[in-house]
């Protein structure tokens, strides 16, 4: 299964997201974030998709499903909304249940790595 995460802003949500992909295991690993998160670095390997978090919700959504389209290869994926806002979460999840693809919501505890 892929992990599509989304890198954006709040405190320690980068060290969830490097935590989620370390733990976890992952089919293809697929970063979406703005310009600032192209500095995320990662010993497995991943891809970035860099869009623009300052777009509007509906435009946003398309710039997401074009970046992400024949990325994805199964029916669902993992997915990481522990980074970013309401607008990019709402814009990530439209995009990708638009696919179609269904979602699991994976995080890590410390338990290790679970899906909500």
């Amino acid at each position: 299964m892929e992990l599509v995460a989304l890198l954006s802003t709040g405190k320690g949500t980068w060290a969830q997201v490097s935590g989620l992909m370390k733990y976890g295991e992952w089919d293809k690993i697929i970063l979406v974030g703005g310009d600032f998160a192209k500095q995320f670095t990662h010993e497995k390997k991943f891809e970035f998709l860099k869009v623009d978090l300052d777009k509007k919700l509906k435009e946003l959504r398309d710039e997401i499903s074009k970046k992400l389209k024949g990325k994805i290869n199964g029916t669902e994926v993992a997915l990481s909304i522990a980074s970013g806002d309401g607008k990019e979460h709402m814009a990530l999840i439209s995009a990708l249940i638009n696919f179609p693809a269904g979602i699991r919501f994976a995080a890590l505890t410390k338990e290790g790595v679970i899906d909500l």
